[in-house]
């Protein structure tokens, strides 16, 4: 029997195609409408540990990840400046305030704006630099009437694109029907969340709030609790006064740090300027396994390959091999973000092998 790659982090399903038994009904009448009833996917919890899965690594550290997130605050509040600014960083790859950026693509859709006022502010905000990695277009479709295709097409032609901006979320909404149902926002959110997780980037909807305060202040985002319940996260922009430059950024998202930063508006550049948080970001506590590997790896050669019985003793483990494994399943993804190590695991007839390998520093 040849090799076969078995749960790597590139291509991994986490279905499986053990069929389940369904009991029988005494009404009919589902079946007899949907024709077929589908078996229900399932995966034990030592499938989920055996298995590893592909990891991406936050667009801004401890602030913006990928997924789809609602950008909101009041009208005129420089929302637009704010997401010109993280446009501009991330295409860059220049730190914002105190937080680490990764570099890649972004598309940003101004949909109310025109070209010549997205260029006088941005050399305001900027000056001269510039950026090719940095799109914009102020006119887009609707969804389901062409912008899931005209997003689809610009992924093809820009593979390193990590964020896309809707600058508004009102602006791509559907034309008529019952748009402000719970259902609907629902799935408005959780069909850009779809595309944004099949390539693996961040969607950031910029959106409005009421004007009745909330004791949950994110109870404020306009329209139903379904757009914020299907998104990944949610930014908060308000300020006291109107008439001030200083405002509060709150941040709340499905698998991070509830966050709280304290911005100052530049009256020369209108750039957003961080002036304090009010908690310092958690930080996950260094993994002794994780250390031994970059170790081994930083020694020698880039690349290691054996068995985990052969890892377990190089690195001097008490530990399982198969639980070895898991753990590296489990960390892959923190391996490869914190240590730009790939691991990769492989099954043949005979043995397990564990492939770690450095990834070139660009």
């Amino acid at each position: 029997m040849e090799n076969k790659k078995e749960m790597t982090a590139l291509d991994v399903s986490a279905a499986t195609d053990t069929e389940q038994p369904i009991s029988k009904c005494t009404d009919n009448s589902i079946s007899e409408k949907a024709g077929k009833i589908n078996d229900l996917e399932t995966i034990s919890m030592t499938e989920l540990y055996d298995t590893v899965y592909p990891s991406k690594p936050p667009l801004i550290d401890g602030l913006l990840y990928t997924g789809t997130y609602l950008f909101v605050g009041a009208p005129k509040l420089g929302k637009s400046y704010l997401m010109a600014q993280l446009a501009y960083h991330i295409s860059t790859g220049t730190p914002l305030w105190d937080y680490t950026v990764r570099k890649g693509t972004v598309l940003y859709l101004a949909l109310e704006d025109d070209y010549r006022c997205l260029q006088e502010r941005l050399y305001r905000m900027f000056g001269t630099d510039s950026t090719d990695n940095l799109f914009f277009s102020v006119s887009a479709d609707s969804l389901g009437n062409g912008l899931d295709a005209q997003l689809q097409r610009f992924m093809q032609e820009h593979t390193d694109t990590s964020l896309i901006i809707i600058d508004t979320l009102q602006k791509v909404r559907e034309v008529g029907g019952d748009n402000y149902s719970y259902a609907n926002d629902y799935e408005i959110i959780t069909r850009l969340k779809q595309f944004a997780d099949k390539y693996g980037i961040c969607i950031l909807l910029v959106h409005h709030t009421r004007k009745q305060t909330a004791d949950d202040k994110f109870n404020m985002i306009s329209g139903t609790t379904g757009l914020l319940g299907a998104a990944d996260g949610a930014f908060l922009l308000q300020k006291e006064k109107r008439t001030s430059n200083a405002a509060t950024l709150e941040v709340s998202g499905r698998d991070q740090q509830d966050q709280k930063l304290y911005l100052n508006r530049n009256t020369e550049t209108l750039l957003w300027e961080l002036e304090r948080t009010e908690t310092e970001l958690w930080k996950e506590p260094p993994e002794p396994l994780l250390e031994k590997i970059a170790q081994l790896l930083s020694s020698g050669s880039n690349e290691w390959t054996g068995t985990p019985t052969e890892l377990c003793s190089i690195l001097q483990l008490d530990i399982q091999p198969n639980a070895l494994t898991r753990k590296l399943n489990i960390n892959a993804g923190r391996l490869l973000n914190e240590y730009k190590i790939f691991y990769e695991n492989s099954r043949s007839r005979s043995e397990r092998k564990v492939k770690l390998s450095r990834l070139e520093q660009a």
